[in-house]
């Protein structure tokens, strides 16, 4: 979890490949609307995110109904949304990861990304909505991806 550009898809990615768990993109459930609100600049708001969340959550109820693991990468910016996408589940079964960047490397690698429909100029509205996660492990999103993914491995006890 994390801001745009935090690096959790590069993270998630690579903690799939070292796991072998399937990566899911959480940028690939928001509504066809919500991605052109974002394309143009317009931040979301809890009722723009309401099913983008209610996706993400049946997909995670999905993988655990099948004793399954993965990785989703998922801004989950706010207390309620991570209390929602683990809504039911078993304490424990959903474990989130905050990477923690700093607000010049975020602007740095926002003004590098290409192909992506998140505009740099969204990143303060992000900022601004994000409630720091008390139900989180928290990572220097600075480090290597490697880096990461061992501190993520050792710290919630993947093999």
């Amino acid at each position: 979890m994390g801001v745009s550009g935090a690096g959790k898809t590069v993270v998630g990615k690579a903690l799939s490949a070292a796991t072998g768990w399937p990566f899911y993109e959480g940028d690939d459930y928001h509504s066809a609307a919500s991605v052109e609100k974002m394309r143009h600049g317009i931040p979301l708001d809890d009722d723009d995110r309401r099913p983008w969340l209610n996706a993400l959550h049946q997909l995670i109820a999905d993988v655990l109904r099948r004793s399954e693991r993965a990785i989703i990468a998922c801004s989950a910016l706010k207390a309620a949304y991570r209390t929602r996408l683990a809504e039911g589940t078993a304490p424990g079964a959903v474990r989130f990861v905050h990477l923690d960047v700093p607000m010049d490397v975020l602007c740095a690698r926002l003004e590098t990304r290409v192909g992506h429909f998140m505009p740099p100029e969204l990143l303060a509205s992000q900022l601004d909505t994000l409630e720091a996660p008390r139900d989180a492990l928290w990572v220097d999103g600075t480090k290597p991806p490697a880096e990461i993914v061992a501190r993520i491995r050792h710290e919630l006890g993947i093999p």
